[in-house]
């Protein structure tokens, strides 16, 4: 590949990496030369009213104060390559921008906020930045906006990231979303740590409720996620072993080519690697009769995620205690789902699902004690087998909201417009002594994305199955279809 140069390259002089040529004149005079310069059609996004509405809100809650908020930097992966970029959800949220280093200021001007959108526009011709510059050049990384074009698109007022004036924010009179980039931080000091965290909560407590637009984006990934779910059990063999890693790569080019890419690090486990909550390594293989735990989610090309859950019987059919265990589970996220509604509390959705898992466990001959003792405060014993909640928050992030207060997200009401994902799951660790041998090494899971309608739910990834003889039926269907390419 062509070697990019490291994000820190202000900080190294031109010519001294072993890699920079030393271009001769001549080079440069011919380069400079014979370039046509073209103006993109562009058209203002069909969504720019949302950004400029939640801009409004954010304008609300701060009179008088400027408000500064980055979509950071591009992060080094090895030496001068960087990881794949991802703006900062917040921002986006606001701006509906993509490209780094961008930094959105609303600038009290007595009656609310000017919104003023600072980007890297593309490379002058002036310069010779576009075709030598392989950080920004646009003969390197492709061609930006112009500041007309990004304003035309995203109805916002774009100025030049050269002409930010880090030097005049007062800082008593500045809140800065932190963290996102160092540039800014260090340039606009924190007086008030409060202050700024007040920022990130408003911002988080606005996107507890989705409009139509973002509920339209879930499903938009939603569905691109069910494709891939069925991708992965068309290659998924019921006799033959094949590793993690084919099922977590055909999930990930169905998320390339519907979307951005996945929304976080798919989760694939085998036998017990299920039992492992996170488990990303995904270096296991199939092996019949286990069960394989898959955690995936497609984020679309606007930011948004989906979160699945599917547990699937490698051989096609689950085992009598399989089965038992997948029961429980799906018995623990329909009650769930049953109780979901405005007005609810978050928390007590919880409880609702967790003391079906500790009857069920009851069942199993697991369970020390009663069930009302396993769900005292004081004891919660049933958690050595299940450990997370029900559910989080789902929108623009994975875990969206998650700077929103306590009293408004876990010790809160549900209310309508929320989205939420319902995920119960029990987990055996193949060393624990304290369950029986047979049920050792079983992880099941089983997870959805719900909106939170005016009378209870609606499931937004209904288009997989849930209960267990659903997906024995579903397994046997894509399996018969066969594979196919995305398209």
């Amino acid at each position: 590949m062509a070697v990019a140069e490291n994000p820190g390259k202000d900080s190294v002089p031109e010519g001294t990496e072993s890699h920079d040529p030393a271009y001769p004149p001549k080079f440069l005079e011919f380069m400079r030369k014979g370039w046509r310069d073209t103006e993109l059609p562009v058209a203002l996004v069909t969504e720019a009213p949302n950004y400029s509405k939640r801009r409004s809100a954010v304008s609300a809650a701060f009179p008088g104060e400027t408000i500064v908020i980055p979509s950071g930097r591009e992060m080094v992966r090895a030496n001068d390559t960087s990881f794949p970029f991802r703006p900062g959800s917040d921002f986006v949220y606001l701006t509906g921008e993509h490209e780094p280093e961008s930094v959105l200021v609303l600038r009290p001007n007595g009656s609310g906020h000017d919104a003023l959108l600072y980007v890297r526009p593309r490379s002058p011709r002036d310069t010779d930045e576009f075709f030598k510059d392989r950080f920004y050049g646009e003969l390197w990384i492709g061609r930006r906006h112009t500041l007309r074009e990004k304003s035309a698109e995203l109805g916002v007022e774009a100025a030049h990231l050269d002409d930010l004036p880090l030097d005049d924010f007062a800082p008593g009179r500045t809140r800065v979303l932190r963290g996102l980039d160092p540039r800014v931080d260090k340039a606009i000091r924190q007086t008030n740590p409060e202050r700024d965290a007040e920022l990130a909560w408003v911002i988080s407590e606005l996107k507890l409720v989705k409009d139509e637009w973002e509920i339209a984006q879930l499903q938009d990934a939603i569905d691109a996620t069910v494709r891939g779910f069925e991708d992965v059990a068309r290659v998924l063999p019921a006799d033959r072993a094949v590793s993690e890693r084919l099922v977590e790569g055909i999930f990930g080019l169905r998320a390339r080519h519907d979307g951005n890419g996945v929304g976080y690090s798919s989760i694939v486990g085998v036998g017990a690697h299920a039992a492992i909550l996170h488990w990303i390594r995904n270096d296991g293989v199939t092996t019949p009769g286990e069960l394989l735990l898959a955690d995936m989610g497609v984020e679309n090309r606007n930011l948004y995620t989906a979160d699945v859950t599917r547990t699937l019987p490698i051989s096609g059919r689950f085992t009598p205690l399989q089965r038992q265990v997948y029961d429980i589970v799906h018995a623990s996220q329909q009650a769930g789902m049953e109780f979901i509604k405005p007005g609810v509390k978050f928390t007590d959705v919880h409880q609702t699902c967790m003391r079906v898992l500790a009857e069920g466990l009851k069942d199993l001959g697991i369970l020390p004690g009663s069930v009302d003792e396993a769900m005292d405060k004081d004891s919660m014993i049933y958690r050595r087998w299940t450990l997370h909640g029900f559910g989080h928050m789902l929108g623009i992030d994975v875990h969206d909201c998650s700077n929103a207060r306590m009293e408004k997200y876990r010790d809160g009401e549900l209310a309508e417009g929320y989205v939420l994902t319902n995920e119960p799951g029990l987990y055996f660790q193949p060393e624990d002594e304290l369950v029986p041998e047979e049920l050792r090494g079983i992880g099941i899971r089983i997870e959805d994305d719900v909106l939170v309608t005016a009378t209870g739910c609606k499931i937004l990834s209904d288009g997989l199955p849930r209960t267990a003889d659903e997906v024995e039926t579903w397994l046997a269907a894509q399996r018969e279809a066969g594979p196919r390419l995305p398209g």
